[in-house]
């Protein structure tokens, strides 16, 4: 006897808990759920774009997508529908339930006057069949400090500027001002809002992810201009003979200038003790190795996928967009899934 199909549909509140349960389960978290995971999800999740799918009244599929927007060649925000936590639990595999909720998702977004979609894909394979490609790369770099022929005496900026540790609250009031300076000019960069700030500098705690506070250095410009913050946790380690062999990892830089990243890198391996330096996630064209006298220091550790699109209004899409001359192109667009 053939089974019902499961109620994909938005959540209601009282949902919250057992939708929480069912991603914990597609993320291999263990699928308790803490009366703060429930406080703090219900404070920005938004029911009508949060989707659950459910059979015999237990959430088996979680989905939601939330409004950001990201930069075009040439600057232009678009809006954009941000999909994330999308699972299917191990027991509703291959039953058609990503299809049917991206479908609704999609749907709605075109509704809203969203010009694509936007998510990061977990596993590869899933998501073409829905209409999305890597748009972005990202690459992540390990620098081995003693190589790079940097003087260890460095004091500090010789453009005039300068570097200074802060805190938390200082970051919330000075980062998002620079970010915005740095996304317009970034293709393929996508907006924060307030709550990264938050989670970024530990104003708000992830119930599942334990907090380490991290340091936050800024670089001001000789005229005394915010240009450059970075976020970066160190290690405490060392080898026999009390070798220091220490590693700062960054969590995020984020530069308006090339003086501004040029010396927040080098400040990064000027700190004693520090060996290693781990750049988290840059541009595969990242100018990071030509701001060391031996580039080979700094290899590539990491290469992948990053951000994948899903155009949805394909006349806005190339409008936002600059060209570098001018011609006639005449597309034929087929877009099934999309209305289209």
């Amino acid at each position: 006897m053939s089974r019902p199909e499961p109620d994909v549909r938005p959540i209601t509140e009282a949902d919250i808990p057992d939708w929480i349960r069912a991603l914990n389960t597609g993320f291999l978290r263990t699928p308790d759920v803490a009366d703060t995971e429930i406080a703090d999800r219900s404070s920005y999740l938004v029911p009508s774009r949060t989707l659950g799918a459910f059979d015999n009244g237990r959430c088996v599929a979680t989905f939601r997508s939330f409004a950001q927007e990201i930069t075009a060649v040439g600057g232009t925000p678009v809006p954009a529908d941000a999909i994330s936590n999308v699972t299917v639990t191990p027991t509703h595999r291959r039953r058609g339930l990503l299809t049917r909720m991206m479908a609704h998702d999609l749907t709605a977004a075109k509704d809203r006057g969203d010009v694509v979609a936007t998510l990061i894909a977990a596993e590869y394979p899933i998501y073409g069949r829905y209409g999305f490609g890597p748009a972005t790369w990202t690459t992540q770099w390990t620098v081995d400090v003693p190589r790079t022929g940097l003087d260890r005496r460095w004091s500090g900026p010789e453009d005039g500027g300068r570097i200074d540790l802060v805190d938390g609250p200082d970051v919330r009031k000075l980062g998002p001002e620079l970010y915005e300076r740095v996304r317009g000019a970034q293709p393929g960069a996508v907006d924060r809002d307030e709550r990264w700030w938050q989670v970024a500098t530990g104003a708000v705690r992830l119930d599942r992810s334990p907090w380490t506070e991290p340091f936050f250095a800024v670089y001001r410009s000789a005229g005394g201009e915010v240009q450059g913050l970075v976020s970066y946790q160190a290690d405490d380690h060392w080898g026999d003979g009390k070798q220091p062999l220490n590693t700062a990892s960054v969590n995020w830089l984020i530069a308006a200038t090339p003086d501004a990243e040029r010396a927040l890198w080098r400040y990064l391996c000027s700190i004693d003790w520090i060996t290693t330096v781990k750049s988290g996630w840059r541009a595969p064209d990242d100018l990071l190795p030509f701001y060391l006298p031996d580039p080979r220091a700094a290899r590539v550790t990491t290469r992948a996928d990053w951000l994948w699109v899903r155009i949805l209004d394909v006349v806005r899409a190339l409008e936002a967009r600059t060209y570098e001359g001018h011609g006639v192109l005449v597309l034929d667009v087929v877009d099934g899934d999309g209305g289209g």
